[in-house]
């Protein structure tokens, strides 16, 4: 069975992750810090760091579930939806992460805004796979 919008959505964050990790590395060459942040810290890097890890630490399981939802028949729609406001949120968290800022609402929304995501996507897993033991 073919997963076009897993694909489509996996496709787009797997371009936003090199972005990431990109600004990362570039920023540890232009530094020739390789390990850690520095000493003293460059928190321009931490942050840097930091973004591109909570992405890989969040992103994979909604694209999983993506998978799982989408191969098991569920809604395009819902898919679409969230897919779109996923890469919303992953854009205003990737802004919104700084080290001496932690109100800033970029950070709010993208954290708050992927753990809905995730918990939305999650039941509705569960609500597909449920379902489809009573059918």
């Amino acid at each position: 069975m073919q997963m076009p919008i897993t694909l489509m959505y996996a496709s787009v964050m797997a371009v936003f992750a090199l972005v990431l990790s990109f600004q990362a590395g570039g920023l540890r060459g232009k530094t020739g810090i390789s390990v850690l942040f520095g000493d003293p810290a460059n928190m321009e890097l931490a942050e840097k760091v930091r973004r591109h890890q909570n992405f890989l630490e969040y992103v994979p399981m909604v694209l999983i579930m993506f998978g799982a939802i989408e191969i098991s028949g569920g809604s395009s729609m819902f898919l679409y939806i969230v897919g779109d406001l996923l890469i919303i949120v992953r854009i205003a968290h990737a802004i919104g992460l700084k080290h001496d800022n932690m109100a800033h609402p970029g950070r709010f929304i993208g954290a708050a805004g992927t753990a809905l995501l995730t918990l939305v996507t999650a039941g509705y897993g569960l609500w597909l796979s449920v379902d489809s033991l009573f059918l």
